[in-house]
Parts: structure tokens; sequence; C-alpha cells
């Protein structure tokens, strides 16, 4: 599944080609994707101009001069492609401006289009409960430290939790917790706030060196412009099973499930 980075990788090849452009066309190519497409999506959309895009968590946003917000999610599966040579089978949606043509392209379907309105989009419901951006500056140590009380699941789950920190996901989570030599089944009401105090960082450092890689291509995944991404290269605890720790500790990469993912971490220099 793409996550953050790689969310945060498709926004900014977006931008290049639809920042300021006018939607001369919005067609999808059928009923629905993981859920129907709004009925009202190319009404609203065509004729204007994207005024300015982000991304809220794993979401892509794509405002217009309409007060509307297209929102997207990619599912396990989905990619933008700008110009493809041919629209294929699996491209679900297509935008047209007067200079490029992009293609929402899910094989799995299970990505989604939805539509809010600009000025109440911290209402849309996937939103309102969601907590702080990890690159933002609302995610602190005692943001943390009072999530975390008195809580006795681990902290990998809770930091996957998108109550407590938007848009973190499994390879990003185990990564930061390395950086930070935090044991990843430690209950999080026990992490000492020194430990948060290294984490906070950790995870934002380990998200930005994964935009500036271009994200983690596992998969499908791959940029707008079709390129991929190589922060695997990077990955230093992530399916590295049996490899040994680059803190050159002496220890392997150890490799267990949690809420029925893996989580991979070194035993010895993360306690």
């Amino acid at each position: 599944m793409p996550e953050l980075p790689e969310v945060e990788t498709t926004m900014r090849g977006l931008s290049r080609v639809l920042e300021g452009a006018r939607l001369e066309r919005v067609e999808p190519r059928r009923p629905d994707m993981r859920f129907p497409f709004p009925p009202d999506l190319v009404q609203a959309l065509t004729g204007a101009t994207v005024t300015g895009l982000g991304r809220r968590a794993k979401y892509g946003l794509i405002h217009t001069d309409r007060d509307r917000t297209m929102i997207f999610h990619l599912g396990m599966s989905g990619r933008w492609r700008i110009d493809p040579d041919e629209v294929g089978k699996h491209d679900h949606l297509l935008l047209a401006t007067g200079d490029h043509l992009l293609a929402l392209c899910d094989p799995r379907r299970f990505g989604f289009v939805s539509l809010a309105d600009t000025p109440l989009l911290a209402d849309y419901p996937a939103f309102a409960a969601m907590g702080p951006e990890p690159l933002g500056p609302e995610l602190t140590a005692a943001h943390l430290h009072a999530a975390f009380a008195g809580r006795k699941q681990a902290i990998k789950l809770l930091l996957l939790d998108q109550r407590i920190v938007a848009g973190l996901g499994n390879i990003y989570v185990c990564e930061a917790l390395h950086r930070a030599r935090i044991d990843p089944r430690k209950a999080a009401g026990a992490v000492s706030r020194a430990a948060l105090v290294r984490l906070v960082p950790a995870i934002r450092a380990v998200l930005e060196l994964a935009i500036e890689q271009g994200g983690s291509s596992l998969r499908d995944y791959a940029h707008p412009d079709g390129q991929l991404g190589y922060f695997a290269s990077s990955f230093t605890v992530y399916d590295r099973e049996g490899e040994p720790c680059l803190r050159d500790d002496g220890a392997t990469i150890t490799r267990i499930a949690q809420g029925g993912r893996s989580t991979w971490f070194c035993s010895r220099c993360q306690r």
C-alpha cells in the first residue's frame, strides 16, 4: 500500500502539471472503485481551476476554485499516470487539462475518490478523528506521552493508530523505532519521555529521507511519471530478517507478528 511518503511524492509530481490548470474533462470510466464515484464529480470539477494540491495522512487532495476538493486514496495498488501512451483497462478516472492527461490507475480497485467542501475539510469523516501529521509541529514528545499514558498495548501498534498519529504505516514505524532504539514490543505507557524525545525526530527523519528518495517502490507503486522510488535501499530493519543490524552490534534483525503485520527490529539495540 502506498504510504505517506509515496502519497507526498505523488502530490508533488501531480502539482507540476495540475497547479493552476483548468480541468477541461473529468471522466470516470466505471461507476466505482472501492466505493462509487461521487454522483456530482463530473459537474463539480469540469471547468474548475486547480488552486492547490495537498495531503492529509495517506489521502491526496486536489483543491479547486469552486471551493470543492477532490479527495483520493490510492488503496493497495493505485497510482496516477501522467500522459500515458494509451489508456488502459485499469485507468478508472481521467482528468484532462489543456496540456496533459492524467489517469488514476488501480488494478485492485481498493482506492477511492470523494468530494468535500474545501472550507469543511477538517470535518470530512476520515479526517475528523485523525491525530497530528507526523511532519507537522503538532507531533511532539508531549503529545505521544499523553496519548500513551497508561496504555499496555505495544508502541508499534499504537503508532499505527491513525487517531494518535496520522499517516504512519508499517515500513516507516519499523524504521523510526530502530532509529530511536525503542523495542516495538514495549508497552507504550512504559516508554520513557526521553525515548519519545528521540522518537519524534526519528519519525521525521525517516519520512523526509523516504520522500527525498521517492518513496518505497513495493509491489505496484510508482511515481506519476512512472519512475520508481528507491528508499527500499535504505531500509535498516524492514524486510531484513536474519541480516546483521547495521549498527554492527553483533545482532541480526528479527521478524515477529504484531496485530496481523510483520515487525522487524534488532533485539539488542532496541530496548
